[in-house]
């Protein structure tokens, strides 16, 4: 059988048009890079030259505590932005893989209205939760606190929903063993089904990471606004907006916002295998 021979120079023009997209979108990015390493009057100037002239790290200085206008407490807000990440993160992968396996192995009553009540959820838009969100924390006098900023976000119904329909496609046969042993139910999730979860776990731990990282409206409501309990998202919409008084500020304006780019990316690009993988395994499996 004779391999079909590809058009050279229908090649040549698909790969050009993918070169020109692809420097389409990375350009705006190489944009943001150089003009974190500009001055004011620099940027203000040559807004899209790649070469800043001079080149200055002043904003990274600020960015991490090293100097700069206290008015911006850019330092507060990446440590604001860490703790509540890394903290919900943690709290959505335990708890919805919890939720999950109970929804999946346990028989109780009213199991199949807690999984509808599930998907309920995961159909209503975000912004239709706002005010009860506003409503439940204002009752629970945690206003403008920390918990009011964790403790709606610490566990997530799509999370649940991913975990339940992996664990629906592990075999129950599997932790027989474990229970012939004596095993209770938590220890034969932990140690026996756990394991095996690993994709399904990545995926959950970088769309929880993103999810948290990037939230913006939840942390609006719940708190005033203060720069102490601001994030890196919430401080940069403060400053681009003239509350903090930064005028136009572009280096730092750019830097703070590719700060923000920059976890998240690295996270999916390191397990993004694994991602693709879970999300398939949780996805569609049913």
């Amino acid at each position: 059988m004779n391999a079909r021979r590809s058009n050279p120079v229908k090649t040549i023009v698909l790969y050009t048009a993918l070169l020109a997209f692809a420097v389409l979108f990375i350009y705006p990015f190489l944009i943001q890079i150089a003009t974190s390493f500009k001055t004011d009057p620099d940027a203000a100037n040559n807004p899209l030259s790649l070469v800043p002239n001079p080149v200055t790290s002043q904003v990274w200085q600020h960015i991490f505590g090293q100097g700069g206008d206290s008015a911006v407490p850019v330092t507060t807000w990446v440590r604001n932005s860490v703790l509540i990440t890394v903290v919900v993160t943690a709290g959505r992968v335990f708890l919805d893989s919890l939720a999950g396996y109970a929804l999946s192995r346990l028989q109780f009553r009213g199991r199949t209205a807690v999984f509808a009540g599930v998907l309920a959820v995961m159909a209503v838009p975000g912004v239709a939760l706002l005010i009860p969100k506003f409503l439940m924390v204002n009752y629970l006098g945690i206003y403008d606190t920390y918990t009011a900023m964790i403790l709606p976000l610490i566990v997530d119904a799509a999370g649940v929903f991913i975990m339940k329909q992996f664990f629906d496609s592990v075999p129950v046969s599997i932790e027989e063993a474990a229970r012939m042993d004596g095993a209770s139910i938590f220890r034969t999730f932990w140690s026996v089904v756990l394991p095996m979860a690993k994709p399904a776990l990545i995926t959950l731990t970088i769309l929880s990471f993103q999810g948290s990282w990037n939230e913006f409206s939840h942390f609006l409501v719940v708190t005033r606004g203060t720069p102490e309990h601001q994030t890196l998202v919430t401080g940069l919409a403060s400053m681009t907006s003239g509350q903090l008084g930064a005028g136009t500020q572009y280096p730092l304006k750019l830097g703070t916002a590719l700060l923000t780019t920059i976890p998240v990316a690295l996270l999916f690009f390191a397990l993004q295998r694994y991602f693709i993988r879970g999300a398939n395994e949780g996805g569609v499996k049913g």
